[in-house]
Order: structure tokens, then sequence, then C-alpha cells
């Protein structure tokens, strides 16, 4: 007789707590609210080349 494996927990993507659904995908609103810091101050970049640079400006 085989058992399945209990279904892991989701975890948030900033501290790795277990998820709240009122907060989903985060823990809380103070991880919420680092993520959008991260996004507005540029700190998450997708990888690509590199950006022509205009050295006219």
């Amino acid at each position: 007789m085989t058992t399945s494996p209990a279904p892991k927990t989701r975890r948030c993507p900033i501290c790795g707590k277990p998820r709240s659904e009122a907060h989903s995908p985060f823990c809380s609103p103070r991880c919420r609210d680092r993520d959008l810091v991260r996004w507005l101050d540029d700190g998450y970049a997708i990888p690509g080349p590199p950006a022509d640079i205009d050295e006219d400006q």
C-alpha cells in the first residue's frame, strides 16, 4: 500500500514562511510591501544583452 506524499505548503518568496491567503503569495503585508519596493527600486531585472547607450544625449 502506497500513500501519496503530503502536499507541500507553499512558502513566501521573500522570507520563506508559509503563505497567507489574505496576502498571497506572501505571508504578510510587510513581505508584500518589501516586494513592491524591490520592483520600484529596479531590484528585479530580466537578463539580456546590454542596452545600447546613446552618447549624444
